[in-house]
């Protein structure tokens, strides 16, 4: 056999291993048929793979947000972390992935491909609390500080353009104050722009606005569901053990909050933003196939203009394989 025939050999082998190995991550990534069940966890999902750059420092993150088998990306992870300036001190915290999966569907749709130019990404409380004290543009509840925030532009797209196309979906918050920087979060779906912020109206101040999030959209029953309260102006109150788990069309479970561990307690006191952010419970494993809320009521509230209820965002269960 002729060298020429041995190279085109080489050359067909090579470029099969590279379509097979992207057409796994496709199924992984959209249809969560992978080889060990994992599923499409989010509802907005890009293509999966997202390039990062820190506008103030020069870091940067090109990372495949999953593994070919639908696994999270823990190495990419950790790198978009110290892009974001984001130093957890327990093991496997991360940048909230709702949050990184909605900058790579909304940055997919208006500029494929592009880098994502981070203006502000996690902020340390004490950092935002001098912000404050500045004049600068920083709220008092600012999900930067839950890790679960990012004001960032797109080099070539106008940031009214980019706030519009994700207002409209509304799944998440949206902001813009002019230019072409947008702020974008995993928290409460809303959107403001400049003369609509209402930063400094006191609005969040006594709990008035604190949000309950869960990890993923999509679970199967039995799974332990993460969950995190956002928006807490002041610490120091008690979440009820029993959550209950409310069905879109009808309908009632409930959970337990769990410890680490697995134990269930009598209730969890949230007296800091890591206790805010630690929270769990585990699925029944009977629950059906749905659409649901959870629902986690509150004692010794500090306020009583504090909700003595909050509901989350709304979660899928899926069958269970």
């Amino acid at each position: 056999m002729s060298s020429r025939c041995l190279h085109k050999k080489r050359l067909c082998r090579v470029l099969f291993c590279l379509f097979l190995s992207a057409a796994l991550y496709h199924t992984a990534l959209h249809n969560g048929g992978a080889a060990d069940g994992q599923i499409a966890r989010f509802f907005r999902m890009g293509d999966g793979k997202i390039s990062l750059r820190n506008a103030h420092n020069g870091l940067r993150a090109s990372v495949q947000l999953l593994n070919q088998d639908g696994s999270f990306n823990q190495e990419g992870l950790q790198a978009i972390n110290r892009v974001f300036g984001f130093s957890p001190q327990d093991k496997g915290e991360h940048i909230s992935l709702r949050l990184l999966f909605l900058m790579d569907y909304f940055s997919d749709k208006t500029a494929p491909g592009k880098v994502l130019q981070l203006q502000s990404g996690y902020r340390d409380p004490d950092y935002n609390h001098q912000l404050r004290k500045m004049g600068r543009n920083a709220a008092l509840t600012s999900t930067h500080m839950d890790a679960m925030a990012v004001d960032f532009f797109i080099d070539g797209v106008k940031g009214k353009h980019l706030w519009e196309v994700i207002r409209k979906e509304g799944c998440c918050g949206v902001g813009h104050y002019g230019g072409r920087t947008i702020h974008l979060d995993s928290g409460k779906p809303r959107f403001w722009e400049a003369a609509t912020s209402k930063v400094s109206s006191g609005e969040s101040e006594m709990n008035r606005r604190i949000y309950l999030s869960t990890q993923y959209d999509r679970y199967r029953p039995g799974e332990t569901v993460h969950l995190s309260i956002s928006g807490i102006s002041d610490f120091g109150f008690g979440a009820a053990k029993h959550v209950a788990i409310l069905r879109e069309d009808g309908g009632r479970e409930e959970a337990n909050l769990v410890d680490p561990d697995g134990v269930a307690p009598g209730s969890v006191r949230i007296d800091d933003r890591k206790a805010a952010r630690s929270l769990r419970i585990v699925l029944p494993e009977h629950i059906a196939a749905g659409h649901y809320r959870l629902e986690m009521r509150f004692h010794d509230r500090p306020f009583t203009q504090m909700p003595a209820e909050i509901s989350s965002n709304l979660v899928e269960i899926v069958e269970k394989q």
